[in-house]
């Protein structure tokens, strides 16, 4: 089968060009990892993800998982949590790490939601970051996963694969934030989210990229190899 050796992007492009380029980088993703939504914080509730994703800061998902199975059933309500013993939540939660200001964060958010927004969890940006614990990052998942409201995450995946993309230059995640709004559809926010995450968990890792493998390569100003495709493989 014929392949073809592809120029790697510019390092300078024109915002059509980006445009077309990012279009390409998109329908790759979706060819790949498909359209669907999809959470790796393991929820029930709407409070339960918010929950998973405070404790996520610094931890691996799948080990948040592991703690929520039987967190979960311990503290079946809202209430439960609010009213939360704090060293006993802290032993509950050790082995995400952090775990003191972890805690104190649960129990006060937890509060605030009985309390303040009647056990439910808001879906104003406002509203979210006024809880404990809670910044742009893990309101976005919540406003992303829970109200289907377009919203682009700023992880580690994210803002470093985003960087090598060529799609920002920042290193603040809500510079970020604001880079990524600008060059992607609204309709690919939150799959941009799922797609790069996926990426960056299994191709583009922090500490090895397998560049040679990756299926963006030919639109990706940071690959080191040769961006090599069959013929059958090209997107228009």
């Amino acid at each position: 089968m014929k392949k073809t050796e592809v120029k790697k992007p510019k390092i300078r492009e024109n915002k059509k060009e980006q445009a077309a380029r990012i279009e390409r980088i998109l329908k790759a993703l979706d060819r790949e990892y498909g359209t669907e939504y999809r959470c790796y914080l393991n929820h029930e509730t709407p409070w339960q993800l918010l929950i998973a994703v405070i404790m996520s800061a610094q931890c691996t998902d799948a080990r948040v998982n592991m703690v929520t199975e039987d967190l979960f059933k311990k503290y079946d309500t809202l209430e439960k949590f609010a009213a939360a013993d704090l060293k006993e939540l802290e032993k509950d939660i050790h082995s995400t790490g952090f775990y003191h200001m972890k805690a104190k964060n649960i129990i006060a958010c937890c509060k605030d939601l009985v309390g303040k927004f009647g056990g439910q969890v808001p879906a104003a940006m406002e509203e979210l970051t006024s809880l404990a614990g809670v910044g742009r990052k893990t309101a976005n998942v919540i406003r992303g996963n829970i109200y289907n409201e377009p919203s682009i995450v700023v992880d580690t995946h994210v803002k470093r694969i985003s960087r090598k993309l060529g799609l920002t230059k920042e290193t603040e995640p809500e510079k970020i934030e604001a880079d990524l709004m600008k060059v992607l559809p609204e309709d690919h926010w939150i799959l941009w989210n799922i797609h790069i995450i996926t990426l960056g968990r299994t191709i583009c890792t922090a500490r090895k990229p397998d560049c040679g493998n990756c299926f963006l390569k030919q639109w990706c100003p940071a690959c080191e190899v040769p961006a090599v495709i069959k013929e059958t493989e090209k997107i228009d």
